[in-house]
């Protein structure tokens, strides 16, 4: 019989007080009778809307009805079935503006809760199961993949049980891309990710890490050693700054490098590692989306007292996730909106000592469609800060793209593909992700890792075999 309550079964999470000075998750996932409770408020719809908000195309009722059975491992197989990363989209994809938007549920009252029901079936699998590769019939023909985000692991993974020699190249010392050096512990616990990438590794995928493709290698490189394709998944790793004075000084970071000292190089356990993130008493963060709120919830729990969100917009505007705006106020970030820095004052020794500020109101749409933020004469103001982090967004790094001229981007430093087979002007060599986008979510990323894949055994399967012609 369903279950006809207006809202989710509720998530168990960390108390905020208790969890400002940890790093360990913040939600704590659904019990084994909470899941079915939740999932018997999915009413299995003919048509199937909420599939239609999926990068990915998961047979969402299918899942759902398998966890209100109480079959768990099927619900996974399920889901696994086309989505590779479970565990990783159960907890970061914004599922109210993707499945969950288009929820009949939704329309008198709260959307079944499909990404935590994706979440529970991808942790009880992880605890109860072992992931198995099966027999994969290798066809001995090799293809790269430059980024081991989620489009490339995607991909790689894809590729990989379609019998190809796959070999990651990553720039950092550890694979996981965004996954690892971007999404705090407290979100996303790097040991998913680790088991992820191990599974790869199971499928026979070969990782080389600090490998910087453009630099240590070229594409021409790649192709010369017999990858007779390559996708390039490499993000948007290169940060935007807003080239307001004092943006140099001692204390200003990027959300990339605070981002990545906080979890890649572990700065979240100093004094016990060596990597130490300086943020003082008081922290500005400067942005609305997902990012900044990551970096000024890391802030809080690098022992920050006063942490503020600056953002020229309005909360209704701001694109971070509801759920992260929820866990932040209740972790005491001090949100200051319709407000823009105008410059970030120093000490005579070359430190942040503030941030001046304008007020803004909100004028006629610009092209996003936002009401465009107007500043407001006469109202600066200073606030007290040590240190200023910039996230107002990221780029595409232009190495690659700078060091091979047949490949084409547009004015963003995006690379151009074709939409239908992520083909880009570079003969064999194709692209998905922020990369091509610029910076989106992990699983658009990894559904263009997907398309990819397809699309790249379609080019192979039209060439001919060199290990076969051999044989």
């Amino acid at each position: 019989m369903p279950n006809m309550s207006l809202k989710k079964v509720p998530m168990p999470e960390q108390n905020p007080e208790a969890r400002t000075r940890n790093f360990l998750e913040v939600a704590l996932g659904y019990t084994g009778e909470m899941a079915k409770e939740e999932a018997q408020r999915c009413l299995n719809c003919k048509h199937k809307p909420c599939m239609q908000g999926c990068p990915v195309n998961v047979n969402i009722p299918g899942f759902i009805e398998a966890v209100a059975a109480g079959d768990f491992e099927k619900a996974y197989h399920i889901i696994k079935n086309t989505n590779s990363l479970p565990a990783i989209c159960g907890r970061v994809c914004p599922q109210e503006t993707q499945c969950e938007k288009f929820c009949v549920r939704g329309i008198k009252g709260e959307s079944v809760g499909i990404g935590r029901l994706e979440r529970f079936v991808a942790d009880w699998y992880m605890s109860n199961r072992e992931q198995k590769k099966g027999s994969i019939a290798r066809n001995g023909r090799k293809v790269a993949v430059v980024g081991s985000g989620p489009a490339g692991l995607t991909c790689a993974g894809d590729l990989a049980k379609m019998g190809y020699e796959v070999t990651i190249f990553e720039a950092f010392h550890t694979p996981g891309g965004v996954l690892m050096y971007g999404i705090p512990e407290f979100r996303l616990p790097k040991a998913l990710v680790q088991k992820e990438i191990d599974y790869l590794k199971q499928l026979g995928v070969e990782i080389k890490t600090n490998m910087v493709i453009g630099k240590v290698l070229s594409l021409n490189d790649l192709m010369n050693e017999g990858y007779e394709a390559i996708f390039i998944g490499t993000g948007a790793g290169l940060p935007n700054f807003m080239g307001i004075p004092g943006e140099n000084l001692n204390g200003v970071y990027s959300a990339n490098e605070f981002l990545t000292r906080v979890n890649l190089m572990k700065a979240y356990k100093f004094p016990e590692t060596d990597t130490p993130v300086k943020v003082g008493r008081n922290v500005a963060v400067v942005g609305g989306g997902n990012v900044a709120m990551d970096a000024a919830r890391c802030a809080k729990r690098l022992g920050a007292e006063n942490v503020y969100i600056i953002y020229r917009r309005s909360e209704a505007e701001m694109p971070a996730r509801l759920e992260e705006v929820h866990h932040a106020k209740e972790e005491g970030i001090i949100f200051k909106l319709l407000s823009n820095p105008v410059r970030i004052i120093g000490t005579d020794d070359g430190w942040v000592k503030g941030i001046e500020c304008i007020e803004m109101e909100l004028g006629e749409p610009d092209s996003s469609g936002r009401r465009r933020p107007v500043p407001k004469a006469g109202t600066e103001h200073v606030i007290d800060v040590e240190t200023v982090i910039i996230a107002i967004g990221q780029s595409p790094n232009p190495l690659i793209s700078s060091t091979t001229p047949d490949l084409k981007t547009n004015k963003w430093g995006c690379i151009v593909i074709d939409e239908n087979t992520c083909a880009t002007s570079k003969e064999g060599v194709f692209a998905g992700g922020d990369a091509v986008t610029g910076a989106a979510t992990v699983i658009l990323a990894m559904g263009a890792g997907k398309k990819a894949a397809v699309a790249i055994d379609n080019y192979l399967k039209a060439k001919p075999n060199k290990i076969k012609a051999a044989e």
